[in-house]
């Protein structure tokens, strides 16, 4: 018999989910909202002290399970790390949030290689290895009516020109949304859905570093940045969070290898 209560179509009680990047901006969004609708959350980052600070002050917030587990995905050491600690508490993953990401500014002329290889190796190359050696957990939680999800947090900035200077990290998103297509198509068959998230501008440290507030979140002005965008406003934990929630629900279960904007309608205008 089919069941269309919101409950049925959009509850994500129960699963387990990682979100790497997710001890601030974005990723910490994420994390909250599949915590506020029962998850249990593990989250990642580079920096340990950032990362356990935001899974207790989570944990606390949403009367949840949210562990960190740091790392540095642009390695493979760092994703074998990551890989090893996760598979020594969980026996299944429901959900990888593939958002960890990197970026690096400055000019055509002056642009470094250390920052090109940072940013390929933490947007690209790391997602790909990542969701490589977790793919026995995501096989072991999907069925044929309920697969694992895999979401990979894209950017505008892989669809249309970058406003910054940043020159590896819009190739870098085209990448990424290059590999969701491929992943989708190959991990189906599998019981393991992939999808993309495309955001424009959020709230977040790494787009208060490009508009020159240099990563004072709380200082910069983001109604004035929201002026600029279409729908009058930068996103919201709702929006991206419920963006992220839909595509790993039973009401997100036929779409596969999309890469959906959450952007107030940056890239159509």
């Amino acid at each position: 018999m089919t069941s269309l209560t919101i409950n049925d179509l959009f509850s994500v009680e129960g699963k387990v989910v990682l979100v790497t990047g997710g001890s601030r901006g974005i990723g910490e969004m994420i994390a909250a909202g599949f915590l506020a609708n029962g998850a249990k959350v593990y989250i990642s980052s580079r920096k340990a002290d950032v990362c356990d600070a935001t899974a207790e002050r989570l944990a606390a917030e949403y009367g949840g399970t949210c562990i960190s587990l740091p790392a540095d995905l642009s390695t493979l050491e760092g994703i074998d790390t990551l890989v090893e600690r996760l598979r020594a508490e969980e026996a299944t993953l429901d959900v990888l949030i593939n958002n960890a990401g990197a970026s690096w500014g400055a000019s055509i002329d002056d642009f470094p290689e250390v920052g090109w290889d940072k940013v390929m190796d933490t947007n690209v190359k790391g997602v790909f290895f990542l969701t490589q050696r977790l793919l026995p957990l995501l096989e072991a939680a999907g069925t044929e009516d309920d697969p694992s999800r895999v979401v990979n947090i894209g950017s505008i900035d892989g669809i249309k020109t970058p406003s910054f200077d940043t020159w590896s990290y819009g190739p870098s998103k085209a990448a990424l949304h290059a590999l969701t297509r491929q992943m989708g198509s190959r991990l189906i068959k599998r019981n393991i859905l992939v999808n993309g998230i495309a955001p424009g501008p959020f709230p977040t440290w790494m787009l208060s570093t490009g508009v020159g507030t240099g990563g004072d979140v709380e200082g910069t002005d983001w109604a004035a940045i929201g002026k600029g965008v279409p729908r009058g406003r930068v996103g919201t934990a709702e929006d991206i969070a419920g963006l992220a929630i839909f595509l790993c629900s039973r009401a997100g279960s036929f779409t596969v290898g999309d890469v959906i904007t959450c952007d107030g309608g940056i890239v159509v205008s």
